[in-house]
């Protein structure tokens, strides 16, 4: 019975953090296709290629990048759901991004809040981004817990 219960636990936490994600416009990365980003383009998705995975939509701009994003989707989520890196990181916050604004590091998609003036992206980077990303990561946990 304990057994059970720990693998019941781990079912619904794994369900609860895998569906925080910043679903600006309806989608991740705001229709951006996540697969163009790691051929470093920002290329915007297009109705007629689109998906879903863990409850929510992914746009693409091509049915290619569909069919590779299906074989492995969990390589091309953004990390933190697709929100701001850098305010996940210095603050704690789920802040909005531009979509054209990303780094891959290590393999996965990193989006940023480039507005007003202010490019976190730079931030990022200036300030030291694995220092940052080790705050994110344990800031994020933090952040889907509180959910």
């Amino acid at each position: 019975m304990k057994h059970l219960l720990t693998i019941l636990a781990l079912i619904i936490t794994t369900t609860f953090f895998s569906q925080d994600y910043n679903l600006k416009k309806g989608f991740v990365a705001e229709g951006y296709d996540v697969v163009s980003y790691f051929s470093n383009k920002a290329a915007k998705g297009d109705h007629q290629f689109t998906t879903t995975f863990d409850g929510v939509k992914f746009k693409f701009s091509s049915k290619e990048n569909l069919e590779i994003f299906k074989k492995n989707p969990k390589k091309y989520i953004p990390a933190y759901g697709g929100y701001c890196a850098y305010a996940i990181g210095a603050k704690a916050e789920k802040v909005s991004i531009d979509p054209k604004t990303f780094e891959i590091r290590d393999g996965k998609l990193y989006l940023f809040y480039n507005a007003w003036g202010t490019n976190t992206l730079e931030l990022w980077k200036e300030e030291g981004a694995e220092e940052l990303k080790k705050k994110a990561d344990v800031n994020w946990v933090k952040i889907i817990e509180k959910k």
